[in-house]
């Protein structure tokens, strides 16, 4: 892929909890953590080394709730509260992000799912390529010829075959999966007994998630009785998987760009 008219969009909160639980408890002379600033630091240098492109910016999470708690106030209800250790090397982080001449984002109630959505989708309407980095599958949905997502750790970029090799289902039906499916990590509930598996085979059959609530009793079996008996939460799971692709910015993605590396900061 040519680097001129690439948006390389990396997921931040997502890539230092991976670098956090991939290394052991480093530290400094201090006493302080500091093994996710270190694995972080090293997946950027090896990325930008890898990567011409000179638009790129690194989002992260807001602190706090999003819209998504209005919606469910069970939203993510079951993780666990961030370890203080990691929590202790966040502006470590967003200070080596910015030693490094990377635009930073992250807004307020707001998931940077959604911004990243944003910016692919004004990206894709102006002809340009965008690379998400990230490994988070919730992104699939946002997969097409212009949007491809790249897992660094497995060296393995996911084009529309790629989300349909691993999913059984295209890019515009992962919400639909999604939704049935539920996610434990997000705390989003699906029907119960419904894994990838039937619910791929469910929208293959049915077209939709519509179609499928449409079709319900004509389901059989326990898997079809446990659809019936949650079809009422299918809508609220669906509009919880949705990545909002319309949020207001105080930029455009074209703005995103790499600047000069600050020495006296790394």
């Amino acid at each position: 892929m040519s680097a001129d008219n690439t948006l390389y969009l990396l997921d931040g909160s997502s890539w230092l909890y991976r670098a956090f639980h991939a290394l052991p408890p480093l530290t400094n002379s201090s006493g302080e953590p500091t093994g996710a600033v270190f694995g972080m630091g090293n997946m950027l240098r090896k990325l930008l080394a890898a990567e011409t492109g000179d638009h790129i910016a690194v989002i992260f999470d807001p602190r706090g709730k999003t819209f998504r708690h209005a919606l469910d106030a069970n939203y993510k209800a079951n993780r666990p509260p961030v370890p203080p250790e990691l929590a202790d090397q966040f502006e470590p982080i967003r200070t080596l992000v910015d030693g490094l001449g990377l635009p930073m984002l992250q807004i307020d109630g707001v998931e940077a799912d959604d911004v990243i959505g944003t910016l692919a989708k004004q990206a894709e309407a102006a002809g340009w390529k965008t690379v998400i980095v990230t490994g988070d599958k919730d992104m699939a949905q946002i997969v097409s010829d212009q949007v491809l997502l790249y897992d660094t750790m497995k060296d393995k970029r996911m084009d529309p075959v790629g989300v349909v090799e691993k999913f059984g289902v295209g890019p515009e039906r992962i919400i639909d999966l999604l939704a049935l499916m539920g996610d434990t990590s997000d705390n989003i509930p699906g029907v119960p007994k419904v894994g990838p598996k039937t619910a791929a085979k469910w929208l293959n059959a049915h077209g939709d998630l519509d179609s499928i609530i449409a079709n319900a009793d004509a389901i059989g079996g326990k898997v079809g009785e446990s659809l019936r008996e949650h079809l009422d939460q299918l809508p609220k799971s669906r509009e919880l998987a949705t990545i909002r692709c319309d949020v207001e910015l105080p930029l455009t993605f074209d703005a995103l760009t790499r600047g000069e590396q600050k020495t006296d900061v790394l």
